[in-house]
């Protein structure tokens, strides 16, 4: 049964977006109509939830930063919890285009998770040096491991649909990288299917980029060990999960 944006719970993962936040609200709005946005705060210092309650979103506030994987977990556990078919992962800072939600969650009628890729043959999206080559050979490892080809496995922009989202409101890794890299594992492992569906990306809208070039230097080996992590870390049985939440 296709799952209609009524049904689907777009969670924004926001730490100290107070610049950018009201505005990527506002686009969401006026681009989709009303849709439910749940906006994460993590532990920002600055008056994200004031921006986000403001602009009618629903928040949920945690009291430390615990990351995008453990941001987003709460969206997971939330969207079970309130009956939401389906998730959209979208960054705070306005570099996803929402125009771009509806195919993504349109691609749940035939996979589990959807990916918005950067480097799919949409927009002019780039990086360079190490962060490049290493999220290249974890596109053809991971595509190997979910079975299809990938070209943005780091993507933060990706749909949710109802098996993988009962799954990863469990098992939702909260490591760095894990949320991409270790995430995609578990599911794939676990009888998801994975797809990608082309997007452009945007400059950020406000704040402060969480990469630079020494972050960029240090991402190689962290990716590296994220998918270490993934891969000898036993499966889950997405059977067992599916009956307890019968």
């Amino acid at each position: 049964m296709p799952i209609s944006l009524s049904e689907t719970l777009v969670v924004l993962p926001a730490y100290n977006e107070e610049e950018a936040l009201g505005g990527v609200l506002a686009e969401i709005r006026e681009t989709l109509g009303d849709v439910t946005c749940l906006v994460v705060d993590d532990g920002s210092a600055d008056r994200t939830s004031e921006v986000a309650r403001a602009a009618g979103a629903r928040v949920a506030t945690l009291p430390l930063n615990l990351g995008v994987g453990g941001a987003m977990r709460v969206g997971f556990k939330y969207a079970v919890a309130n009956g939401f078919r389906a998730v959209v992962q979208v960054d705070a800072d306005g570099q996803h285009d929402p125009k771009s939600l509806p195919e993504l969650v349109a691609g749940l009628d035939e996979a589990d998770i959807v990916i918005g890729a950067r480097f799919a043959g949409s927009g002019d999206y780039e990086v360079s040096g190490p962060r490049k080559w290493a999220m290249k050979f974890l596109s053809v490892v991971i595509g190997r491991i979910c079975k299809t080809k990938l070209t943005d496995t780091t993507s933060g922009f990706k749909a949710i649909g109802p098996r993988a989202l009962n799954l990863f409101a469990r098992y939702y890794p909260a490591e760095y990288l894990g949320d991409t890299i270790e995430a995609l594992v578990i599911a794939a492992r676990a009888g998801c299917v994975v797809k990608q569906v082309p997007v452009s990306m945007r400059e950020r809208a406000g704040g402060v980029p969480s990469h630079n070039p020494v972050k960029a230097a240090i991402y190689l080996a962290r990716a590296f060990v994220a998918l270490t992590f993934a891969l000898v870390r036993p499966p889950v049985r997405l059977a067992n999960i599916e009956r307890s939440a019968a």
